[in-house]
């Protein structure tokens, strides 16, 4: 008997990882400003001495471990930590240090400039329990960097990558769609690239324009446009499916709903179910493609009926947001779809089959 399945594809499961603890250090050991960068606005913070944040960090950390809430990820956010000066930078580690001895904490990551990484200063944090630190390459394009003002190039921004993994932690890449400079072909090639150098996680952030900074000044004065939210959610989609196959997590897209982020922004691509757009997106980019190779290799028919058949977990996703992709998946011609509890395959199956795990759900 001809088996009903025509294809199979695999959507990774939700790593799990433990709940990050940020502290945001807005600006602090930046050797510039960058056109777009508003870090003020973006972690909700105005820019602080190191002694009270840390001092607000350990006040935090003992009302969750008295909650008996589980160790959280210590990350130092919001500046360039590693160039921090010598006291701060000591200071901020040593209470790494005590807060893992005490179980406040469960480990600790950064983020830095690729530019900014001293041997002493990678030495330093391996030592104190550094697992990951995340480089905020934006981009690997020449053209991109220097027009963003950001101060290196593309090389020294693959080198950083290398050098973090050398020093035995794993290397986070940061990187802007739609930045200045920069074209949808680039940031694609950015993703490919940061996939390439070893990249354990990724996080996408498309260019806003934010008040009270370069960027701002210049699109108002007719010199700088932003990416269309189309065109980002079609591109991150792609890049997406990139990482998915690269087995790299991306574990942020878009920038955080901080307070008085709002009324910061003043054009850009922005939305607040971005990521869940971006998902969706890839789904049925992903079914779309297979289906199409299975029809122009024969497996299946052009005129065949064919159900989709979803992990549960997916059921919210296929549509997208406020079903704006139900005409996709309309287009593509299938019967109908019906969800199983499996967790990471996905089938696409002949109208015959029957599935006594998944129960019909809905006709296109």
């Amino acid at each position: 008997m001809t088996s009903p399945r025509i294809a199979t594809l695999h959507w990774p499961d939700v790593p799990s990882y433990p709940p990050v603890f940020p502290v945001f250090l807005p600006f602090s050991g930046c050797p510039e400003r960058c056109v777009f960068c508003a870090q003020d606005m973006q972690t909700g913070y105005a820019p602080r001495q190191t002694a009270d944040a840390l001092a607000e960090a350990a006040r935090l950390l003992s009302e969750r471990a008295e909650q008996a809430l589980s160790a959280p990820e210590l990350a130092f956010y919001g500046g360039t930590f590693t160039a921090l000066p010598s006291a701060a930078f000591a200071a901020c580690l040593e209470f790494a240090r005590t807060a893992r001895r005490r179980g406040l904490i469960s480990g600790l990551r950064c983020s830095t400039r690729p530019d900014c990484l001293a041997p002493d200063r990678l030495a330093a944090l391996r030592d104190a329990g550094c697992g990951c630190v995340e480089l905020g390459v934006q981009s690997f394009a020449d053209s991109a960097l220097r027009q963003s003002r950001r101060g290196y190039d593309g090389l020294t921004a693959q080198a950083a990558c290398t050098t973090v993994r050398t020093a035995g932690m794993r290397a986070g890449v940061q990187l802007m769609p739609g930045m200045p400079g920069s074209r949808p072909e680039d940031f694609l090639e950015d993703v490919r690239l940061a996939l390439e150098l070893g990249a354990a996680c990724l996080r996408f952030y498309p260019c806003l324009v934010l008040e009270g900074t370069e960027l701002a000044t210049l699109w108002r004065a007719g010199r700088f446009e932003p990416w269309t939210l189309e065109t980002v959610l079609e591109v991150l989609a792609e890049a997406f499916e990139l990482a998915q196959r690269a087995g790299v997590p991306v574990i942020r897209m878009g920038l955080a709903p901080e307070a008085g982020l709002n009324d910061g922004v003043l054009a850009g691509p922005r939305h607040p179910a971005l990521g869940a757009r971006v998902q969706a997106r890839c789904l049925w980019r992903r079914v779309a493609r297979c289906l199409e190779e299975m029809r122009a290799t024969g497996q299946a028919a052009a005129d065949e009926p064919v159900e989709l058949v979803l992990p549960r977990r997916l059921q919210g996703m296929y549509r997208g947001h406020a079903g704006e992709l139900a005409a996709r998946w309309a287009a593509l011609g299938m019967a109908d779809i019906r969800f199983h509890e499996e967790r990471e395959e996905i089938r696409l199956e002949r109208r015959t089959s029957h599935d006594v795990t998944a129960t019909p759900h809905e006709r296109f």
